[in-house]
């Protein structure tokens, strides 16, 4: 009897040992179990010896210290001032240093001294980067003691919260907000350091802390006092806060008559109220801004220019250290229209007009997160205006929280592509980061995918989509295997067959995804309103450019949107090599064929296929891969903690269940308009069209 407890007490131990709920995200810090390894990080763990009079720097050796404890089963002493000592890592802010003189403010180096680390940089927060950046190269066992410099590519490195006043999230997939505003200022959740810390992790310096669809409540005395309360928090990690906010404040909180920017009484508010908000964040990083769309005021109600409306906000931070953001995701609702050229129609007239303190954020895509889409235009188009990228990290057209699918390849794949403005090797990575036109402020945003859920994102992969956005805002050329092998060592497992297998897992699941969803570069074809599942006949929405007809234009010709001048100009857009490279539909890269053009069912493509056989392979094969997904998976048990392993086994199990649903979707809806059977090596669905259509219902879903 006492032997069967033991055993019982011995294995509810060892699961508590072994689950994990993820909350510790890429900042692991478990034991090394290579003693070996484990040796060659002790003999620089005697001490930690920097300026911890400074906060920044203090939170950098706390940090290293907490790392040791874990990682390596060390006590390292924290000395404030500087030491002959050998054995230890030194923090130096310096620019004396021959590694330090190419850094640019943030970045940093790390180099052998006398027996030490040294970390260095010109800025405080520099020094914190390369302590993360130090710890990850234990985390991930690697060799320490090299010389390593590295500067942020982009200088502001930027997290979009979406999150609401009442608590929750749009487009949030993760649990309710986890801005405790009911809470603050007087209660400061623990979580918020959690953030702040994984945020400096992987070089992220800005947040915007509201949702853009914004409510005028946060430039309230009252909210300015909560977000000043999260700002002290961020502060010393080197992030600043922006808030989002609504153009009708002026008449919503000032009281006045009118919002319209070239009203004198308009832009005095605005200035005023901009000072109260540094009365409170000192460092306010600023305004961001959605205007004239999708309902939002603006100062198109006024008749006047997006450039009227981001200058007189401009004007009123001009004091100060901030920017304005002004986001280009714009368009109206014209049937006859095309959506994909709203913004650069919009904006272009205004290159060269917006006020230096302004930056335009732009989507990556010119619809709206598709999981393909072509590079928006604006990137090769505005040489006069600093241009920001916007990705959205958390995914709203991406199987939300039940679909794995990493974001890496998907952001490499737009911030890689040549836009030729400036000739070949004119990327959409050199517009962001301001080398193409030598801009001095660079802007990369991301949606963010946090909330309330234990874990942050939700899917326990979907923080490898937060991690990726944050290292490649910091360093455009890293590869997506590489980033994804660096989360893998630090949240998952450092056994390096499992890494391999994982990481080729991630590196399938968004193709895997396109193929079962939108293949062939179809898009927007999602359940009305909540963006869940699929729903390509739905005809009528608010507006005919949230439909689906819209999108792929099914008829019993074909398939798609020409864009090369029959149905829309759009392609026009970009510049003559990107015409080429899209323009011709035998030539165009199949993954964005329905982008630009309406092809025939009974077209051979290729592939040797026909349209309709593609089309139907892709899907069925997008169902077959992520069987493969859960095979892969599978095999993968004895590397994984069990609250892990368990969470991702059950949500692929439903990402199966709702790949087929989609399959059946897709393929079943254009067999109405293509005519033709199904490919007799596939098997054909066992529902039919009126069933699936009827499983909206079923899923509660509108």
């Amino acid at each position: 009897m006492k032997k069967a407890f033991l055993s019982i007490i011995f294995s509810l131990f060892a699961i508590m040992v072994f689950a994990d709920d993820g909350s510790r995200l890429w900042l692991k810090y478990d034991l090394i179990k290579d003693q070996k390894q484990k040796l060659s990080y002790i003999k620089f763990s005697k001490f930690i010896a920097g300026n911890t009079e400074n906060p920044t720097l203090q939170k950098a050796a706390e940090e290293l210290q907490s790392g040791f404890a874990g990682l390596l089963g060390t006590k390292t002493i924290i000395s404030p001032k500087s030491t002959s000592l050998s054995g230890g890592i030194i923090l130096e802010v310096s620019n004396n240093q021959s590694l330090t003189q190419s850094l640019n403010e943030d970045g940093f180096a790390i180099f052998a001294r006398n027996g030490n680390i040294v970390i260095s940089s010109k800025s405080a927060v520099g020094v914190l980067y390369g302590a993360f950046e130090l710890l990850r190269n234990i985390q991930t066992l690697q060799a320490i003691g090299q010389n390593i410099v590295s500067n942020p590519r982009v200088k502001i490195r930027m997290l979009n919260h979406w999150d609401n006043a009442n608590g929750t999230v749009e487009r949030g997939y993760a649990g309710s907000s986890m801005w405790k505003w009911n809470e603050l200022p007087f209660r400061i959740d623990p979580r918020y350091v959690a953030y702040a810390r994984a945020n400096a992790a992987i070089g992220i310096n800005a947040t915007s802390i509201n949702n853009v669809n914004a409510s005028s409540r946060f430039l309230t005395a009252e909210y300015l006092e909560k977000i000043k309360a999260v700002a002290d928090v961020l502060r010393p990690y080197g992030i600043r806060v922006f808030i989002s906010v609504n153009f009708r404040s002026p008449r919503t909180l000032g009281g006045l008559k009118t919002s319209d920017p070239l009203d004198p009484e308009v832009r005095k508010w605005w200035n005023e109220k901009t000072k109260e908000i540094h009365q409170y964040i000192p460092d306010f990083g600023g305004y961001l801004v959605k205007a004239n769309s999708e309902g939002e005021p603006g100062p198109q109600d006024y008749g006047r220019t997006h450039a009227d409306g981001a200058n007189m906000l401009a004007e009123a931070m001009k004091p100060f250290s901030g920017i304005v953001i002004w986001r280009a995701f714009v368009y109206n609702a014209d049937p006859n229209g095309d959506r994909f050229k709203e913004a650069f129609e919009q904006f272009k007239p205004l290159d060269g007009k917006f006020d230096e303190k302004v930056i335009v954020q732009v989507k990556n895509g010119p619809i709206d997160f598709m999981p393909r889409e072509p590079f928006h235009p604006m990137f090769g188009g505005f040489s006069n205006t600093k241009l920001a990228m916007e990705f959205q990290i958390t995914q709203e057209y991406l199987g939300q929280s039940t679909h794995l699918t990493y974001l890496a390849p998907m952001f490499k794949e737009c911030l890689d592509t040549d836009t030729y403005a400036k000739g070949k090797g004119s990327t959409v990575a050199k517009v962001i980061d301001g080398s193409l036109y030598n801009s001095q402020v660079s802007l990369m945003a991301g949606v963010a995918n946090t909330g309330s859920d234990a874990n942050w994102c939700g899917h326990p992969f979907n923080q490898a989509n937060w991690y990726a956005f944050g290292r490649l805002a910091w360093d455009n050329t890293l590869s997506s295997e590489k980033i994804a092998k660096e989360w893998i060592g630090m949240a998952l497992t450092n056994d390096e067959k499992a890494k391999v297998q994982i990481n080729e897992m991630m590196q399938k699941s968004l193709p895997t995804y396109i193929s079962y969803t939108y293949p062939l570069g179809l898009s927007h074809m999602m359940g009305e309103g909540h963006h869940y599942g699929p729903e390509p006949w739905l005809t009528k929405a608010a507006r005919p450019d949230w439909t689906s007809i819209y999108y792929h234009r099914a008829d019993s010709i074909g398939l798609g949107f020409d864009r090369t001048g029959k149905m829309s100009n759009a392609l026009n857009l970009y510049t003559k090599e990107v015409r080429e490279m899209w323009g011709n539909p035998d030539k165009c890269d199949l993954n964005y064929l329905m982008w630009f053009h309406h092809i025939a069912w009974n077209k051979k493509l290729s592939t040797g296929n026909t349209l309709w056989e593609e089309l139907c392979y892709r899907y069925y094969n997008g169902v077959v891969e992520v069987q493969k997904l859960q095979k892969d998976w599978t095999n993968l048990k004895p590397y994984i903690d069990t609250e892990t392993f368990g969470s991702v086994s059950a949500r692929l199990k439903i990402q199966e269940k709702e790949a087929i649903w989609w399959r059946d979707a897709c393929v079943l809806y254009f067999q109405e308009f293509a005519k033709t059977p199904i490919p007799s090596s596939l098997t054909p669905p066992n529902r039919n069209l009126e069933e699936v259509k009827k499983l909206v219902e079923i899923y509660h879903l509108r």
